[in-house]
């Protein structure tokens, strides 16, 4: 009998589970979503669409002004003078590159600082203050960093632009006040203000690669006379299994901070530019 009655329990709760389940459904929630009319109007007129070709001139000349100020200005000899020291010392892990950078950036800047208040005192200014136009802001802002570049670059390199760019028309030899030819110890005066920017550019960084590296290479002539010296007294002590750079380094940094290199390395880098 109990057997019976638990049977048809059983069978009454399996037929309210499958007959009597009921889906229940989950009010949907309605996030008012603002009307907000965007609209992006076209130019309608020539002077609205030369606006926003300037507007995005303007934004690529942004994203590669850092490139343009590490290639315009002082830091490339500075950065590999200082990464050839760093390899010559043997002390790569030791002066960290953020270091090396930050100082190569401020010598920059202290270097570049009178070409700078010249821009900003014959260019910028003057066009924000609405004296000159843009076309005229730019022209006159340019000179003193070809002024700068002219200066730091050899004749040979920028002669190899002008001869491959076909732009020898645009040297101009100097003439006196009469009109004259100048000529110093049997060589030809000329006037490099009219070769355009892009000549420049090249030949001033081939310029500066070349006198890094003759840098660099006088840089390493006192430390590799130290690893030479080093190695052959441990080989002449039969120390085969020592390394030479672990008994050089000590000797390298010695010699370094007794002449007070780091003052006459960046005095002669500074003074390299005047």
């Amino acid at each position: 009998m109990f057997k019976n009655r638990r049977w048809v329990v059983l069978v009454g709760a399996v037929f309210l589970i499958v007959f009597g389940v009921h889906y229940v459904y989950a009010e949907p929630v309605h996030i008012p979503i603002p009307n907000v009319g965007v609209t992006v109007s076209k130019p309608s007129t020539p002077v609205e669409y030369v606006d926003n070709i300037k507007l995005l001139m303007l934004l690529t000349v942004l994203t590669l002004l850092p490139s343009i100020i590490i290639m315009t200005t002082s830091f490339i000899r500075i950065i590999i003078v200082l990464s050839l020291f760093k390899n010559a010392i043997g002390a790569a892990q030791a002066i960290p590159k953020q270091v090396l950078i930050g100082l190569a950036l401020f010598l920059t800047f202290f270097i570049m600082m009178p070409t700078y208040n010249k821009i900003n005192s014959e260019a910028i200014q003057p066009y924000l203050n609405n004296k000159i136009t843009q076309e005229e802001a730019i022209k006159i802002g340019s000179k003193p960093i070809r002024d700068f570049m002219l200066r730091q670059t050899q004749i040979k390199d920028l002669k190899l632009f002008l001869e491959i760019g076909d732009l020898k028309d645009t040297v101009k030899t100097k003439l006196d006040a009469n009109g004259q030819q100048i000529i110093k110890n049997g060589v030809e005066q000329v006037s490099y203000d009219d070769v355009p920017l892009y000549a420049v550019i090249p030949a001033f960084m081939i310029s500066e690669l070349k006198k890094g590296f003759e840098i660099g290479f006088l840089i390493y002539i006192p430390f590799i006379i130290i690893d030479i010296v080093t190695g052959s007294v441990l080989m002449s002590m039969g120390m085969f299994m020592v390394p030479p750079m672990m008994i050089s380094l000590p000797f390298k940094l010695l010699l370094f901070v007794m002449v007070d290199g780091w003052h006459l390395l960046v005095k002669a880098l500074v003074l390299g530019f005047k």
